[in-house]
């Protein structure tokens, strides 16, 4: 059985202070949307789409892998301001833009995929499971952090983070196509909010 978390460390585990890491390519199940995440119904039927899929495209491929399903992850952005950091707190949530997904094994092609899809929408019709994309992401060069805590107390971290970066002879490369990235180690709907593990990376170029 493996566990992705553990099989790497690097990425799954950091510490609660800065460090650089190269994030790989990796496949992902990603769902585009806006909205403020904790009253938006399209961010929680993209939640529950990701997690369809990600458990049917495990339960049906064991003779392939035998796998436990990745942590949510999500990319954040604001709508006509993009986040630069800064350690900037975010007062309207219902601005954010966010793509949102789980990561996949690399045996995942799109014939599997659809399989998943199809499934899924026979099993739950209401669902619109189009929005779903498998697609590869490859990040690079980031600064990462483990923060412990409430989710609207992260600016103290990121601009941790960002002095870190400083530091160590790199910039911040937030933009467009390289945005804010958080990997949800905690279920909010369990965990008291003091105690959430969220990973939170940022792409970083370095200065020569």
């Amino acid at each position: 059985m493996i566990d992705f978390k553990k099989e790497y460390k690097e990425l799954y585990k950091p510490k609660t202070v800065p460090s650089i890491v190269d994030v790989p390519e990796m496949m992902f199940i990603t769902i585009d949307g806006k909205g403020n995440p904790n009253v938006s119904p399209e961010y929680a039927t993209a939640i529950e789409i990701l997690y369809g899929l990600s458990y049917h495209i495990k339960m049906n491929n064991k003779s392939i892998l035998e796998y436990i399903v990745p942590p949510l992850e999500g990319f954040w952005s604001i709508d006509c301001d993009d986040f630069k950091g800064g350690g900037a707190s975010i007062t309207d949530k219902s601005k954010f833009i966010w793509t949102m997904m789980i990561r996949q094994p690399d045996f995942v092609t799109d014939e599997i995929f659809e399989i998943a899809k199809a499934a899924l929408a026979k099993k739950k019709p209401n669902l619109d499971v189009g929005k779903a994309r498998l697609i590869k992401i490859t990040e690079g060069l980031c600064v990462q952090v483990m923060h412990i805590g409430s989710y609207d107390d992260e600016p103290a971290t990121i601009v941790m983070m960002e002095q870190y970066a400083k530091e160590n002879g790199y910039v911040i490369d937030i933009g467009e196509d390289r945005r804010h990235h958080e990997v949800y180690l905690s279920d909010p709907r369990k965990v008291a909010k003091e105690k959430l593990k969220t990973i939170i990376r940022h792409p970083v170029l370095h200065l020569e």
